[in-house]
């Protein structure tokens, strides 16, 4: 008989820990999934093997005996190392973690072919290596050879042709009998990504995996991952836990992109993620970006990471010509509408000359909010208590934070005025000003609002790719990592969006958006032309992006970071209280702030910024209220301990009173 230490499959702290049991059941191992009996009424309980024992720790009355085992799902080697490293890095619970690798949903009744694998393609030649590229892999495979983990920043500009690296990376873990994880940032650019790898590798050694999946193909995907039967994943962020074993490369694309961090209990870090695993694998891995996260290129500058640069465009197309409009200067002059005279006449040249067009604005919607001209009410989510956003299309006034719909008012809730007004610019405002002033052009919008339905993101691309649309409007999905050969102009409607959030971020999204908007421009043999407005003209990120020039905005940015304390100089720790009532909720923070101090001296009170009201104040008919904490690395070991403390703590005194959250290095203060 074996003695077997599990993680039961519950969702709350009572149960974060680990439980013994007997076993007669032989070769049970790490990451198996069993049946036990749990509670005091012994019901059957899921749960996975985290470790094997010769002897209990300690002797255990009335020992129970694992039931059985799942025949098809056993989670890979690595696993339950992993888990522990993201429950103490991310304060999470042990099954927190372990969901993280399992399949979800139920065994389809019949297996199937995938569309991909069903589609037949002519392999393609493959093309032929730049200098650039030839002299990046001959400083990768080196590892790959030696089955030596290292991290390579691959800083390429736009289409100078990192995809390539990607694959050629990938032949040669297959070439040495391994495996390969493909990720990208959004689930948008998938169908691309999949379209060329089942070209170049064939569809039936690729499996699928995100979240638009349903449970049924999600279950079938991870089978045929687990089953050894693929040897690549595609995939956006929850596809770095597909249960591969022997893993030789693991490649991020566009790491820089704020998707790669979750926002959901766990709330990991993709690339922290996908270095441990190389560590473990002994895998290279891979971070591609045209305008690296600031924290990428710091450990690139320290060694930490190996830097790759290609500085070229693979057809040797010159860059995109970027003009930079003033919008002050429009107004002064008359023009009130959302489109500046140069990006109006632009438009109409590229119309003429049958080039496409994509207009960039990183906001959907008709209009940012509604308010009452008399009184200036403002409609708000009755929920979060932040504006909501006027759809026109629907009717409706919209929360963006928690998708709260209501029809539009016919009068002012406050005072009873008919004269309710829009303001701001969305897409759909933009779609229909587009409409209005090409009539005979065909227009396209790409956002949250029209991709909602399975496919539809995919056939939007599909049809502008294959030129079915002449303007293609959209938010950030159209913005990243999309191949167009003949779009000859790209207008930033807005670059002041992002500029202008209250993040110490906005500074490098506003520079890594406007330039990868810019990429998307001119990826053939001609110069493509872009069109930036802005009422920020001097801001150095607006600047440094029209020049693409990552270097200067990297010297200039990376300082302010220094002398702030910012990542990649710390680890930020946002702590988010929220209680029923709103002026509990600050008082709950400061006790918080108090219990955490206790354990690591009233001297750390200068690193915890707070308590105040979260920017969304309530969610979920809770109030929110914040602590921020910067974490210096030497700090790190006292304040994990002092927080898992705390987190303990609040839970076994307020677990019904208060809602308590953790999230390191977020990428979003809301």
């Amino acid at each position: 008989m074996e003695y077997v230490n599990v993680i039961i499959d519950n969702s709350t702290d009572h149960t974060d820990s680990l439980f013994t049991y007997g076993s007669e059941i032989s070769g049970l191992k790490p990451g198996d999934k069993v049946i036990v009996p749990f509670t005091r009424w012994n019901k059957p309980r899921e749960a996975y093997v985290h470790s094997l024992l010769d002897e209990p720790d300690q002797k255990i009355k009335n020992l129970k005996y694992v039931l059985e085992k799942d025949p098809d799902i056993s989670l890979p080697s690595y696993a339950i190392e992993l888990s522990e490293y993201m429950r103490e890095r991310y304060f999470c619970r042990y099954i927190d973690a372990i969901k993280c690798f399992a399949p979800g949903g139920k065994k389809l009744k019949k297996e199937r072919a995938t569309s991909e694998e069903r589609e037949l393609f002519e392999k393609p030649l493959t093309p032929e290596l730049t200098f650039e590229q030839t002299a990046a892999l001959a400083r990768i495979r080196p590892y790959m050879e030696k089955e030596q983990h290292k991290v390579f920043l691959v800083h390429g500009v736009t289409n100078s042709g990192k995809t390539e690296i990607y694959m050629n990376v990938i032949e040669e873990s297959l070439r040495r009998g391994k495996n390969a994880v493909m990720l990208v940032p959004e689930i948008a650019l998938t169908a691309q990504t999949i379209r060329r790898f089942t070209t170049r590798f064939g569809g039936e050694n690729i499996a699928v995996l995100h979240s638009k999946l349903t449970a049924g193909e999600r279950y079938e995907q991870w089978l045929k991952v687990r089953r050894g039967q693929v040897k690549i994943v595609i995939g956006a962020r929850s596809a770095i836990f597909a249960p591969f074993e022997n893993i030789g490369a693991i490649i991020l694309d566009e790491e820089h992109e704020s998707t790669y961090k979750s926002d959901k209990t766990p709330k990991y870090d993709t690339i922290e993620i996908a270095t441990k695993i190389g560590v473990i694998q002994k895998a290279v891995v891979l971070l591609g970006s045209a305008t690296p996260s600031l924290e990428s290129s710091y450990r690139a500058k320290e060694g930490i990471y190996e830097h790759v640069v290609l500085e070229k465009r693979f057809n040797e197309c010159p860059p995109p010509e970027v003009e930079i409009v003033d919008m002050r200067e429009e107004l002064l002059a008359g023009n009130k509408s959302i489109f500046s005279v140069a990006l109006y006449e632009k438009m109409q040249a590229a119309l003429e000359n049958k080039e496409q067009i994509i207009l960039f604005l990183n906001r959907r919607g008709y209009s940012t909010f509604l308010s009452c001209r008399s009184c200036g009410f403002v409609v708000r989510c009755n929920d979060c208590g932040i504006s909501m956003t006027f759809h026109k299309a629907a009717g409706q006034v919209v929360c963006h934070y928690c998708g709260r719909r209501e029809k539009i008012p016919p009068a002012c809730p406050a005072c009873g005025s008919k004269y309710m007004k829009h303001f701001g610019t969305g897409t759909e405002k933009v779609e229909e000003a587009a409409r209005e002033l090409f009539p005979n052009a065909i227009v396209s919008r790409l956002d949250l609002d029209t991709a909602q339905k399975k496919g539809s993101t995919d056939k939007i691309l599909s049809d502008f790719a294959k030129g079915k649309a002449d303007i293609l409007i959209g938010t950030q999905l159209v913005a990243k990592g999309l191949d167009f050969s003949n779009v000859g102009l790209v207008g930033i409607v807005s670059a002041d969006i992002t500029l202008n959030l209250p993040d110490f971020r906005s500074s490098e999204r506003t520079f890594q958006l406007v330039t990868q908007a810019a990429g998307r421009a001119g990826r053939r043999k001609k110069r493509g032309n872009v069109v930036l407005q802005t009422y920020s003209p001097d801001h150095f990120a607006i600047q440094t992006a029209a020049a693409q020039d990552y270097a200067s905005f990297f010297k200039e940015e990376i300082a302010v970071r220094n002398q702030l304390g910012y990542p990649p100089y710390s680890d930020l720790i946002l702590i988010v209280l929220a209680t029923k009532k709103e002026e509990e909720a600050g008082i709950a923070a400061q006790k918080v702030k108090d219990a955490f101090l206790r354990r690591v001296g009233k001297e750390h009170a200068c690193y915890v910024l707070g308590p105040k009201p979260a920017p969304v104040n309530k969610s979920s008919d809770l109030f929110r209220s914040q602590l921020l904490i910067k974490c210096m690395p030497e700090h790190w070991e006292n304040y994990q301990s002092a927080l898992v403390f705390v987190k303990k703590k609040v839970f076994d005194e307020k677990e019904k009173e208060w809602t308590f959250s953790i999230d390191v290095n977020p990428y979003g203060f809301y």
